[in-house]
């Protein structure tokens, strides 16, 4: 039975959807003006995990992660660049696809970019004013009425009087109110523009949600998932558009994944510690990227620092490594149907269903390893069967997919700049080899202490001799 923690309710809640057997859900994707960080890495995990989940479970899942292409932010970068804003956006879309992929990050059903729906939220806007929810103020702006919408300030918890008193609102003279939000921006010289009943102009932030989640899943969907910083206040205007517009309610269960801190320091290009992940990748394959992120549960804080990426790193090995030198048969090209009346599965699926706990997840695929490691030697078929469970499970959370060797022999390209290639480091295992065998062990020691020194480790087995990037 899945449970949820819905930030709407601020409780978990078992999950039933609107439709039985389907989910439909909408996660806010990226303001594509720059390559994205590590907040962004945690939001495509996160609900590539969920996705991942719920499908495995046999939920048939409609997918849809916005991209928004046209904002304030793009417009300058463009403008300071000299570029047509179209050109920015499609180099950071490229981008962006290009981590996601490295991340092992499932595409999404659908992936809808604002500059497409323009039409779509022009009519929602209007529906907006003709049901007393907005108004066009005579600077060509129009503005949602927040007064208008009784519940406004339910999910975040607080009410107008509250989120006045606590906001910084800009004081604006069009506004009726301090809190009113834009819905359409009239448009600057010089400046991308679409027509509208208002004037020439773009659509505000907020709307492009409501209007790409309604034509895509419908007025009213099972699950909305972003960010925590997006909760307020872009998710509380999605609400009061949304359900303003339709007469409705919009969302049933609303998912936020924590903030990314570094080194328990608040994320922060002002602060020196921003890291994009093409950055990170830089320095860490990014499966382990991957795994750090799926070691903290999705609405935790999640603190990046070195010494946590070489912690995830080592860790991820240990999985590996238990699964090198034991024939999976055609695992890869079948996944194993899985019997999650097993105690193994039947562990991994209850930390999934409450409330996708992957730190538990984590554990039992460990406990697993240990297993195979236990039986590795004496009960060769119970050790492959748990490391079939092993590889099994692992796959539902995007992990353990390659060959061990591809993961422990990863990265080291720059090596073989060096003159340290794959071959070469064969060569002098055979040579180390052949020097053990003739009893030159000061040879053979010789040899593995320069292939330690340019971060390759020699591991002696019962299958001959392995070798891994430290």
């Amino acid at each position: 039975m899945l449970t949820l923690h819905n930030t709407l309710t601020r409780k978990k809640e078992v999950f039933q959807p609107i439709t039985p057997g389907q989910v439909r859900m909408y996660v806010c994707g990226m303001t594509v003006y720059d390559y994205c960080h590590l907040g962004h890495a945690r939001v495509l995990v996160v609900f590539d995990m969920v996705t991942r989940w719920l499908r495995g479970v046999g939920y048939q899942v409609t997918y849809v992660r916005n991209i928004t292409d046209i904002d304030d932010k793009i417009i300058k970068r463009a403008r300071d660049n000299g570029e047509p804003f179209t050109a920015l956006t499609e180099r950071f879309i490229t981008a962006m696809h290009e981590d996601s992929a490295a991340l092992g990050v499932l595409p999404p059903d659908h992936e809808p970019r604002a500059t497409e729906y323009v039409g779509n939220m022009l009519n929602m806007i209007q529906t907006l004013i003709e049901r007393g929810h907005a108004y066009a103020a005579t600077n060509g702006d129009v503005y949602y009425a927040v007064q208008s919408f009784a519940d406004y300030g339910h999910l975040s918890g607080k009410s107008l009087e509250d989120l006045r008193a606590g906001e910084r609102v800009e004081v604006d003279p069009h506004k009726r109110d301090p809190m009113d939000f834009v819905l359409w921006k009239a448009a600057k010289p010089g400046e991308p523009a679409w027509p509208s009943p208002w004037g020439a102009g773009r659509p505000g932030w907020h709307i492009e949600c409501s209007a790409m989640g309604a034509d895509l899943l419908g007025k009213h969907f099972d699950i909305h998932g972003g960010g925590q910083d997006l909760q307020f206040p872009h998710h509380e205007n999605e609400i009061a558009q949304s359900e303003g517009a339709h007469d409705c309610k919009f969302v049933n269960y609303w998912l936020h994944n924590g903030f990314v801190r570094v080194d328990d320091e608040k994320m922060s290009k002002s602060l020196g510690n921003f890291f994009t992940i093409r950055e990170v990748l830089e320095k860490y394959d990014a499966e382990v990227v991957r795994f750090f992120i799926l070691r903290a549960h999705y609405r935790s804080p999640l603190n990046y620092s070195d010494q946590h990426l070489d912690d995830a790193k080592a860790a991820l090995t240990r999985l590996y490594t238990a699964l090198r030198g034991v024939d999976l048969g055609g695992l890869d090209a079948a996944p194993l149907e899985l019997d999650w009346s097993n105690s193994y599965a039947a562990r991994f699926q209850a930390a999934m269903d409450d409330d996708f706990n992957t730190p538990e997840a984590l554990a039992v695929l460990f406990d697993l390893a240990a297993e195979a490691n236990r039986w590795r030697v004496t009960d060769p078929g119970a050790a492959r069967s748990s490391l079939i469970l092993l590889k099994s499970l692992a796959g539902i959370l995007g992990l353990l997919q390659r060959q061990p060797e591809q993961f422990m022999q990863a990265g080291l390209a720059d090596d073989a700049a060096d003159g340290y290639d794959a071959g070469r480091i064969e060569a002098m295992i055979e040579a180390r080899l052949a020097a053990r065998k003739a009893r030159d062990f000061k040879r053979s020691d010789a040899i593995r202490d320069e292939l330690k020194a340019v971060g390759v480790i020699l591991e002696d087995g019962p299958h001959g001799t392995l070798w891994r990037r430290e």
